[in-house]
């Protein structure tokens, strides 16, 4: 699990593809979404090209760890932490996953109501 060089998500995390970065570590990268559901909507996602959740093994523990401790960071530093936020990994394409990376979608900034859609 290298980086695929097709990979929006890789050419941002490589640099290639120029953003303003919100954390920027050795393993992980943050930045905003560019089509924001909410007032703050940041993404979270690995520099090491993952697919998807179910690519994930026991080896990416401490990996997915780092992620969510990286949204919580970002939503303290937007001053979410008090009124509440939702974090969010979308996998595959009936569940929402658009960027085939892994990502972790850090959302808040107004009251967000319910999670899931109703059947219709």
């Amino acid at each position: 699990m290298g980086n695929d060089e097709s990979c929006l998500f890789c050419k941002i995390a490589s640099g290639e593809i120029p953003t303003a970065k919100l954390i920027d570590t050795e393993r992980i990268v943050s930045f905003n979404d560019i089509n924001p559901v909410a007032p703050f909507h940041a993404l979270v996602i690995p520099r090491r090209h993952i697919a998807t959740i179910n690519d994930l093994g026991e080896a990416e523990r401490d990996l997915v760890g780092e992620m969510i401790l990286a949204g919580r960071q970002l939503a303290a530093d937007a001053d979410l932490a008090a009124s509440g936020y939702r974090m969010i990994m979308n996998c595959n394409s009936d569940g929402g996953q658009e960027v085939f990376h892994i990502h972790l979608h850090v959302i808040g900034g107004r009251p967000l109501g319910g999670l899931v859609e109703k059947n219709t």
